[in-house]
């Protein structure tokens, strides 16, 4: 009885260990998270990539490093006035001259940009910061009980926006 339950304490140590190890994210990946007032979550995962002059390609979308972003939430949110479901989502920026838009995309399993599945599409406010960052950086900020505000850093450039519980 005792070798068994060796046995069994041995197994259970290594499948935890694997699991633990396939869920590690690589040493370039970020992530941050925002707790609404009720408890409910929404984070963020990306890469850090770095920052090559201070604008983004225009024109298309774009996310930093080998992966797009990816949102996860616990409840439901809003994106603009689109409600998104719980789950996990891409995020992409689409930059622009004058201003910045976030795309939430339900694709999660390509590394390709699909427009086909868009979910929603809101507008980012852009801003200017002294010291300019050396690498991708975003941040999720509780600022009032039902809303999370998600913040990018790109060079001199701040862009943020905010998404709220519904």
């Amino acid at each position: 009885m005792t070798y068994l339950r060796a046995t069994v304490i041995t197994v259970a140590f290594w499948m935890l260990a694997m699991i633990s190890w396939a869920q590690t994210p690589a040493a370039s990946q970020q992530s941050t998270v925002c707790q609404f007032a009720d408890g409910g979550q929404l984070s963020v995962r990306y890469d850090a990539a770095p920052v090559h002059g201070d604008q983004l390609p225009g024109g298309h979308v774009w996310s930093p490093g080998e992966q797009p972003m990816y949102l996860f939430t616990t409840k439901a949110v809003k994106a603009g006035d689109t409600e998104i479901p719980s789950g996990a989502y891409s995020l992409y920026i689409l930059p622009e001259k004058q201003h910045w838009t976030l795309v939430v995309n339900k694709d999660v399993s390509s590394k390709k940009y699909d427009a086909h599945q868009d979910l929603a599409r809101m507008p980012m406010d852009r801003g200017t910061i002294d010291d300019a960052a050396k690498e991708v950086s975003l941040m999720l900020g509780h600022i009032a009980p039902k809303q999370c505000s998600l913040r990018l850093y790109y060079g001199k450039v701040g862009a943020w926006a905010v998404f709220t519980e519904p």
